[in-house]
């Protein structure tokens, strides 16, 4: 194998995996949302409040780190926002999803306006460098593509191992699986349904916190309005194909992290097909993977249903 073409597979490998690493981050995050019964199609707008406030927070200070809690805390309260209006005032949660979509694109675009006014030219924050693994990084291949990374890739590959454990080795995993498949007969257990739930929207605030973070402070180094461009829903159709299980939604962000990297190849490759068709392809392989999916992912029993303590039957 020519140094080019292995040059190249590196290349387009590496980009796969940075192009998935957000979807994979969000996706587990709904993942811990959807395990208790809660449902965030939101996950879009939490997304886009993480991005949006780790960059002003990385703008303003410089510091990646303060950008990222930034991002997280933008994360959370979104996600919190609608873990409110679901689990305690028992709101439809497709329709509590939607809502946090529109407030957060809105809420976004104005405040980007208010600090930076109207300018043809994108103000820029600071990216994590990529950090290289001794030895590991120097393995033909597989060791630029997984040893070569930056700090967001390795947090994924974490998270996706501490999740797998946490879901099906622990007692707390069994205890989500309980409230969000049969929540009356957990109550009646002794656990704490709502407890339960308003820990796993938390979660999911975070994980989509860092995922929004990383469209700034990883890949782009700048904001504009709207920066997710439906990240948020494509992440929601990778715990559907994942399955809700860790490593199966790492597999799947990283088939449709493959479809983005592709596209952005194509294009560079001076094709006289119009860019519009590239930027289709990703959305296009992801209505392609929903098609085949439909009907092999079992949702939890309660997934969607308020849970109501004092109504009984």
């Amino acid at each position: 194998m020519s140094v080019e073409i292995i040059s190249a597979a590196e290349s387009f490998l590496a980009a796969a995996i940075r192009m998935g690493t957000p979807l994979a981050i969000a996706g587990l995050g709904e993942t811990y949302s959807e395990r208790c019964g809660v449902l965030n199609i939101g996950l879009e707008g939490i997304m886009l409040s993480g991005a949006f406030f780790s960059f002003i927070a990385a703008f303003l200070t410089g510091s990646i780190a303060l950008g990222l809690a930034a991002g997280i805390l933008g994360g959370l309260l979104m996600s919190m926002i609608h873990a409110f209006l679901s689990i305690h005032l028992r709101a439809d949660q497709t329709i509590a999803g939607l809502a946090l979509n529109f407030l957060s694109m809105g809420l976004t675009s104005y405040l980007f306006l208010v600090v930076f006014g109207r300018s043809t030219q994108l103000p820029e924050c600071p990216v994590v460098g990529r950090i290289a693994i001794p030895l590991l990084s120097d393995i033909p291949l597989i060791g630029p593509v997984l040893f070569n990374q930056d700090g967001f890739v390795y947090f994924l590959l974490f998270a996706v191992a501490a999740s797998w454990f946490l879901f099906y080795r622990t007692d707390w995993g069994l205890q989500m699986h309980g409230v969000g498949e049969h929540p009356r007969a957990a109550d009646s257990a002794g656990l704490s349904v709502y407890r339960t739930r308003y820990f796993s929207a938390a979660m999911n605030g975070i994980f989509g916190g860092i995922a929004g973070s990383y469209l700034t402070l990883g890949l782009l180094g700048f904001f504009m309005e709207n920066l997710t461009s439906g990240k948020g829903y494509i992440a929601l159709v990778v715990v559907i194909l994942g399955r809700r299980n860790p490593m199966g939604i790492l597999l799947a962000s990283l088939l449709l992290g493959s479809a983005e990297a592709l596209q952005f190849r194509v294009q560079t490759m001076g094709s006289t097909i119009p860019s519009q068709v590239f930027i289709m392809f990703p959305y296009l392989i992801t209505v392609v993977v929903m098609l085949f999916s439909i009907g092999k992912s079992k949702d939890p029993a309660a997934l969607g249903i308020p849970f109501i303590r004092t109504k009984r039957g």
